[in-house]
């Protein structure tokens, strides 16, 4: 847990350091485009040691700059087999509603948790517990796969874990405040919320268009 400050003057540094994240991964996504098919799976593997490190770094409260971008960049070209599937199935405005319906959403929870009085700290095991529940089913359906049904109500799930997760981050901030050497830390948390809530409405909007 963050040491209580009751400065948030750098909040406005994470936003845009997370802005700036985005824009990194979108167009580490368009050069994903170009990146050969053999090469997404050892790139996907140095994203999750990427993130691994991520997680260890934590305990100390601090990630640099470099760090940040250079995971933001790797995820943005694994992402876009996923986008362009989506975008073959279905269509790209699909892919278009289900970015602008994610910005809605991420933007709506943030605001309301920077508002609010309450303390949502409590959800953090709960919260942690949805995440690794999310995983296991994920892993299941690699070997296993979930058919259409069990599929939208696993990304419903995912909908409402990753906006419980934007919730306490940006909640966590306005209680307990972020210092210098918080900033790109936080950053990555608020772009795995966007990127796996993204992820989750896109599965949705998919399928039901799929259905169609």
């Amino acid at each position: 847990m963050y040491a209580y400050s009751p400065s948030n003057e750098y909040m406005p540094s994470v936003l845009r350091t997370f802005a700036l994240s985005l824009g990194i991964a979108f167009i580490g996504t368009m050069i994903g485009n170009f990146v050969p098919t053999y090469l997404f799976l050892p790139l996907s593997i140095l994203e999750v040691i990427l993130l691994l490190i991520a997680i260890f770094a934590r305990k100390g409260k601090s990630l640099s700059y470099g760090f940040l971008f250079t995971f933001t960049f790797i995820s943005g070209i694994t992402t876009f087999p996923i986008v362009s599937y989506y975008v073959s199935a279905v269509g790209g405005n699909v892919v278009i509603n289900a970015l602008g319906t994610t910005t809605i959403v991420f933007a709506g929870v943030a605001i309301y948790a920077t508002k609010t009085k309450r303390n949502f700290s409590f959800l953090r095991g709960m919260l942690l517990a949805s995440l690794i529940a999310l995983i296991t089913i994920g892993i299941f359906n690699i070997f296993w796969p979930l058919g259409s049904n069990g599929m939208l109500a696993y990304s419903f799930i995912g909908v409402l874990v990753f906006s419980g997760y934007v919730l306490y981050d940006f909640n966590r901030m306005k209680h307990y405040g972020v210092t210098a050497d918080q900033v790109p830390l936080m950053a990555l948390n608020l772009y795995l919320d966007f990127l796996n809530l993204f992820i989750s409405i896109l599965r949705i909007f998919g399928i039901l268009s799929e259905k169609d």
